[in-house]
């Protein structure tokens, strides 16, 4: 008998602490009852001095985009956005959380004699004790069944008890199981909100991709913002350096008086515009750097803030660089991988779960329960069935006795109770149930159109970039084109007025018509480089250039 009692209480502890895996460990205390801690610490920008290099932070593009991932502000924001969807996932599965729950109460009563003259005696005075205790333990399984395990026991005395049993202990214990057969019934059903939470979790990891392509689009557009005004600034001072070298000239020539003294002064006004030209130029690159130190959190470092800035990277392609000029392969890429189309594709797929969670929703609620329960007594034992108090005529034999009793009629299984239910509910008319299969339906079909929407407007997209791209090379070769012609024009107005044969009017003219065609042809460079950029947006291939993985 102590046998089988220790064997049945251990294999329902084991099956109790197999679920309660993490309950048992001091993790599980350090986490229930540790102080909630709503301090953030927010760690430095790291690596940026190891791209410094003789007092300037030198970056190329792959380096640049590279401390872009690690330091800025934005994309971490953007990363904690999975922390949610992730997190909703483990708390889809709550619901098959097994749960114990144990109840102890104690209640000692002193009753009020109906007698008034019982009150003179304290005997006729009848006080009792009840100490019931409840343990309890259950799940529901993923396929619909729950169970439950419910062991009460109760201890109760009285002066003036009718039982045999004074102190009377009594346990009993319970097997319960219920198992949906129509609604709720099968694993796929029930896990419909597992499912639901992992396809938004999916949807999320496609909202993350596509604003990681912005982001990530907006640092390499800085990048290339700093080259073009470094370029232009380049330009201009080029430009000045051609307007003193003409307006050295020109004064050379006026001290020698071979020409007017009025004929200074257009040289003169054209190395000014230039000099203001060179100012608006370095403060659009003081202004673009600025920009460029926010992507990669450099302004938050002191020292890092005040080191210039040097990037490596050139701004013409490098011979045989290759660019999605092909339209179509272009546009397939984009239907294929666009984070945009892979998010309004997966919303299909919880549409999908919301019309079978719908339908289980119309079905009849028909389930099936057993419940086994077996029973022990115990305690002293009065042979006589009158009250211990109460007039027997002879003496009474208690016949002792315990918790052993009680515990041993209880796992020996010989006063079984079972009981079997099959319940159904059959809902006349269910509107509510009805509306929501209706709205599920207007849902997928809404998101279905939805999708062909964003289908239409990436491959507008995509076409844009690739025709916008394809103009930014045609407007390269020919602003090369007209650069060099304007070369060979100043060239030629200088050497003219060197001969006395033209005006230094049409050399100031040349020179003015040069610097645009040069800054043109910077233009043109970096429209190319923010194009391909563009393209590779569109079609999604971005972050995979970089090998930027989300997860």
């Amino acid at each position: 008998m102590l046998l089988r009692t220790f064997v049945t209480g251990l294999l329902l502890s084991a099956g109790a602490f197999a679920q309660m895996a993490s309950f048992p460990k001091p993790s599980y205390f350090r986490e229930v009852f540790k102080q909630s801690n709503t301090k953030v610490v927010l760690r430095d920008p790291v690596r940026l001095k190891d791209f410094v290099v003789g007092g300037k932070l030198e970056l190329s593009l792959k380096n640049f985009i590279e401390l872009v991932m690690a330091n800025n502000t934005d994309i971490q924001v953007a990363f904690l956005s999975l922390e949610i969807p992730r997190n909703n996932i483990t708390s889809a599965f709550g619901k098959w959380d097994p749960t114990a729950t144990g109840s102890f109460s104690a209640t000692r009563n002193t009753s009020i004699p109906t007698d008034p003259t019982q009150a003179r005696n304290a005997g006729q005075i009848s006080k009792s004790l009840n100490q019931p205790l409840s343990l309890s333990y259950g799940q529901t399984l993923d396929t619909g069944l729950s169970y439950s395990v419910t062991f009460n026991g109760s201890k109760s005395s009285s002066s003036n008890s009718l039982s045999n049993y004074n102190p009377g202990l009594s346990s009993n214990l319970q097997f319960s199981v219920t198992q949906p057969l129509l609604q709720n019934r099968g694993r796929y059903v029930n896990r419909i909100p597992v499912m639901q939470a992992e396809s938004s979790y999916k949807r999320s990891q496609y909202s993350l991709r596509f604003s990681l392509l912005s982001l990530v689009s907006n640092a390499e557009n800085a990048y290339w913002n700093v080259i073009s005004a470094r370029e232009n600034l380049g330009v201009q001072i080029k430009s000045r350096d051609a307007a003193k070298a003409n307006l050295d000239f020109v004064q050379q020539q006026l001290d020698l008086g071979a020409i007017a003294e009025l004929d200074i002064y257009n040289p003169q006004g054209q190395l000014a515009a230039a000099e203001f030209s060179v100012s608006q130029a370095k403060f659009r690159l003081a202004s673009a750097e600025d920009a460029l130190r926010r992507q990669i959190s450099a302004d938050l470092d002191p020292d890092i803030a005040k080191l210039p800035v040097e990037l490596t990277e050139p701004v013409d392609l490098a011979a045989g660089q290759s660019m999605p000029l092909d339209t179509d392969q272009s546009v397939q890429k984009a239907l294929a991988a666009n984070p945009q189309i892979l998010s309004a594709t997966q919303q299909l797929d919880l549409d999908d779960l919301g019309v079978y969670s719908a339908k289980n929703l119309l079905l009849p609620q028909l389930s099936f329960s057993a419940t086994y329960t077996t029973k022990g007594q115990g305690g002293i034992f009065y042979p006589s069935s009158t009250s211990i108090f109460g007039g027997g005529g002879g003496s009474i034999t208690p016949i002792p006795g315990g918790i052993d009793d009680a515990l041993g009629q209880m796992f020996g299984f010989g006063y079984p109770t079972y009981l079997g239910r099959l319940t159904l509910t059959l809902p006349i008319r269910n509107r509510t149930a009805s509306m929501n299969m209706a709205n599920a339906l207007v849902s997928k079909k809404t998101d279905a159109l939805t999708l062909r929407t964003t289908q239409q407007n990436v491959r507008l997209l995509t076409l844009n970039a690739v025709t916008n791209l394809q103009g930014y090379v045609e407007q390269l070769k020919l602003a090369r084109v007209q650069r060099d012609i304007q070369q060979k024009n100043y060239e030629a107005e200088q050497e003219k007025y060197t001969l006395g044969t033209d005006t230094n009017q049409n050399v100031v003219i040349a020179l003015q018509n040069l610097v645009l065609a040069e800054s043109n042809v910077v233009s043109a460079q970096v429209s190319v480089r923010t194009g391909i950029l563009a393209v590779y947006q569109s079609t999604g291939e971005l972050l995979d250039n970089y090998g930027i993985v989300v997860k």
